[in-house]
């Protein structure tokens, strides 16, 4: 798998996380005031460690330090497009992110975003890059449009939340070459 990390993205330093850290980054995932807007609100801790201490092919995740202390994990998973076959494989990613919320409003989701889409296209040559969002978390959405992305689709009721039953996604995308025109 390509190395990536460890990266620079404003004052953010990310980096892939250490075993020591796998709890502290659990309790952040599973925390109801971090997570609230995220489709899967609550994740097994086996589950979880596994995932970041044998990350597949494609899985370049990381986590976002500041002054030397976890604030945020940054989400990065290559994946091939829609097409026909003969496409070419493994040509975008999606992105998300989870930020602590005694970091909230303070740029550091921008930032770490920032940095995901600098790895995807720029280290990684991708050609597209995705990232969700629910339609009532506007922190997100600004998040993401600062950083470029356009608003491609509004998905009404196209998810079930268990606490917030039925809610309304959008889904965000830029392109390598947007985001070299930049």
């Amino acid at each position: 798998m390509r190395t990536l990390w460890p990266a620079r993205a404003g004052d953010l330093v990310l980096r892939r996380p250490q075993p020591s850290e796998l709890d502290d980054l659990l309790a952040l995932r599973n925390d109801p005031a971090c997570n609230r807007f995220m489709m899967r609100t609550h994740v097994e801790p086996e589950t979880f460690r596994r995932e970041w201490l044998s990350p597949g092919d494609g899985d370049h995740s990381c986590v976002a330090a500041l002054d030397g202390r976890v604030v945020a994990i940054g989400f990065l998973e290559v994946e091939d497009g829609m097409g026909q076959p003969g496409m070419p494989r493994g040509t975008q990613a999606s992105i998300g992110y989870l930020v602590s919320p005694g970091h909230w409003g303070r740029g550091v989701a921008s930032a770490l975003v920032g940095g995901l889409l600098t790895a995807a296209f720029d280290h990684l040559g991708l050609r597209r890059v995705t990232a969700g969002c629910n339609a009532d978390n506007h922190a997100s959405t600004r998040v993401l449009e600062k950083n470029g992305m356009r608003r491609e689709q509004h998905g009404v009721e196209d998810s079930w939340h268990a606490d917030l039953g039925w809610v309304d996604g959008y889904t965000y995308a830029l392109l390598a070459r947007e985001w070299r025109a930049r």
